[in-house]
């Protein structure tokens, strides 16, 4: 199946003899890369009816709107408005019956002579879906991976190929994702962020295509709002301290709800983030979404979850980071400012097992080295040892000997704290035995998590629950 996908030019050469599809291009940053492949296959006059590009900031203005940033997404819509608009007022009375139109638009920052790094930008599509019909449109950013000029200008004008072609022929979402990265690879582009909207994607869920960027491996991280809109990592975390708490939220418990909590009071108490706003996020990672033992993933497990997540009101993260190291280092380039981890001792004992950094020179070293630097810290929350009935501390952890003076010098320059003020009561609650009561039909469930989430639960059916389990319960 893979053989028979159409290569850049072949693409190109479809839509141009395509009389029944007919659009605008609007490209500022890379130069025209993608309108160029219509150009150059021929036939371009049944594609194009419209290509400009304006470079100078003031003409750009003139047209489009004053923009507080040229690469952006509030460019882009702008860009997309206009030129769509355009489209069909002038266009529309005389062949509009006949005619699906589009407008495509990007705006890029590839390597120049005042850029040396960051080379990113949005593109986009607004198309109707048959002739006359209301226009859906799809949005992405996309960070340029190559380091030549040249090569990231050939990358856009193939990724922007690929957009179009998958908008106007196969508009079905895992299918666009799928084929944007034909005739490219994953060293040369990342895309983290993904939008579809509109008529012809009525019914999707854009959580699930975020989850799909990081699950095809676009991308190794993508990011929503507490109610689903997609939003640019880089763009969020800019400036700002980030808390974040890692988990399988299987479902959010009092355990969870009093974690994010008491680690927030006390990171918000750094002399750092004093006047600042944080930025409080929830994280998970491919490993805790998918079935053990399958590389699959269930979207409605995933979807339960997220919406459980809502009830939290903070963003979400997913990510496929298994290590902490590799989600600090992804912090550490997105923003200067102080980075906090809530995690449980169980956690921090996972940390501490050399064996998971094997791969590296340096070993656990190493992996150490990149994670608490720019002073990260980790607020470390109680364990319950539920045989001795004691609760296990940051404060009374003990690791390998080898080990144990790493330990104490992290602990001792304020990157690993204990959580001090948490509810004992719900140091017991485990997200797995909540979930196994819920599959088992025991109704204790209920007290172990917040009454908005089991409300939540019990009303739309979450997680596998089954009311005619409960029907000789008077507790649900």
């Amino acid at each position: 199946m893979e053989n028979n996908r159409l290569d850049t030019h072949q693409k190109a050469v479809q839509i141009n003899l395509d009389n029944t599809k007919y659009g605008t291009f609007a490209e500022i940053g890379a130069g025209q890369e993608v309108v160029r492949w219509f150009f150059l296959v021929g036939g371009a006059a049944g594609t194009i009816a419209k290509s400009m590009s304006a470079y100078d900031m003031t003409v750009s203005d003139a047209i489009y709107g004053v923009a507080g940033r040229y690469v952006s997404r509030g460019r882009l819509d702008t860009m997309l408005d206009h030129e769509y608009g355009l489209m069909i007022e002038r266009l529309a009375a005389k062949r509009g019956e006949n005619t699906r139109f589009f407008a495509f638009a990007d705006t890029i920052a590839t390597k120049s002579y005042s850029r040396k790094d960051n080379f990113h930008g949005w593109m986009g599509i607004r198309f109707q879906g048959h002739p006359g019909a209301a226009p859906s449109q799809i949005i992405l950013h996309v960070s340029l991976l190559d380091r030549e000029a040249t090569l990231q200008q050939e990358a856009v004008g193939i990724l922007g190929v690929n957009l179009i072609h998958a908008a106007l022929y196969s508009p079905d979402p895992t299918d666009v994702i799928g084929h944007l990265l034909d005739g490219l690879s994953h060293e040369r582009i990342e895309i983290d962020l993904i939008e579809f909207i509109g008529p012809a994607f009525a019914g999707v869920d854009n959580r699930l295509m975020s989850l799909q960027l990081v699950h095809r491996g676009l991308t190794d991280a993508a990011m929503f709002t507490a109610d689903g809109k997609v939003v640019q990592p880089a763009d969020a975390f800019y400036k700002k301290p980030i808390l974040v708490l890692r988990g399988r939220f299987r479902p959010v418990t009092n355990h969870t709800v009093d974690m994010l909590h008491s680690s927030l009071a006390q990171f918000r108490e750094e002399p750092a983030n004093r006047g600042q706003e944080v930025l409080v996020v929830t994280e998970m990672t491919l490993r805790h979404l998918q079935v053990e033992g399958d590389s699959e993933i269930d979207d409605r497990d995933y979807l339960d979850r997220m919406d459980l997540l809502r009830t939290l009101g903070r963003p979400v993260l997913i990510t496929n980071f298994g290590e902490f190291y590799r989600l600090a280092q992804y912090l550490h380039r997105l923003t200067d400012r102080l980075i906090g981890l809530s995690v449980g001792v169980a956690t921090l004992r996972e940390i501490f097992e050399e064996r998971y950094y094997e791969h590296l020179a340096g070993g656990i070293l190493e992996s150490f080295g990149r994670m608490f630097k720019n002073d990260l810290k980790m607020y470390v929350y109680p364990m319950l040892d539920p045989v001795a009935g004691t609760s296990s501390t940051a404060a009374d952890f003990r690791v390998s000997p080898r080990l144990q003076h790493l330990y104490n010098y992290l602990v001792d320059n304020g990157h690993i704290e204990p959580i001090r003020d948490y509810r004992a009561e719900f140091l017991g609650v485990f997200s797995r035995d909540v979930y196994r009561k819920l599959a088992e039909g025991d109704p204790s469930w209920i007290d172990d998590v917040p009454p908005n989430v089991a409300l939540l639960i019990c009303q739309r059916h979450m997680l596998g629950y089954d009311p005619s389990r409960y029907e000789s319960s008077d507790t649900i």
